[in-house]
């Protein structure tokens, strides 16, 4: 079984190529994080963050296009796929990607937010949330 689970923050804006009329692939870094800890000892282990290389496909890319940004939040499953390319020197380097069949944004960058709230100000709300005790 190939199953590959991440909650990270997008790294940069989604690169989006269309290869078809109405088909496109989408590709960002996604950083997650491993909280430090101190050992029994005293000795500090700090922070560690890895990098993940997410590719989404249809209508997942589609998605991303529109809703996905850099600093978001997110949820991906997908499973892990291996390829080779050479680089400009002609080396031979092999690249580890995620390749997303699920997707859920948990939260929207700071400045994400923002620009959210200045562009529906005039939007009038579908409801009145205030009494939802959560």
């Amino acid at each position: 079984m190939n199953k590959v689970m991440l909650i990270g923050n997008v790294g940069k804006e989604p690169e989006i190529h269309y290869y078809d009329a109405d088909q496109c692939v989408a590709s960002f870094p996604l950083a997650t994080r491993e909280k430090g800890y101190v050992l029994p000892n005293g000795t500090q282990v700090p922070d560690q963050t890895d990098w993940h290389n997410i590719v989404l496909f249809k209508n997942l890319a589609k998605y991303a296009e529109r809703y996905i940004h850099k600093g978001d939040k997110i949820y991906i499953e997908g499973r892990i796929r291996y390829r080779n390319v050479d680089d400009k020197k002609g080396m031979r380097r092999q690249i580890t990607e995620v390749y997303a069949e699920n997707l859920e944004w948990l939260a929207a960058s700071r400045r994400h937010e923002e620009s959210k709230v200045s562009e529906g100000e005039n939007e009038k709300p579908a409801s009145d949330d205030s009494n939802i005790p959560f």
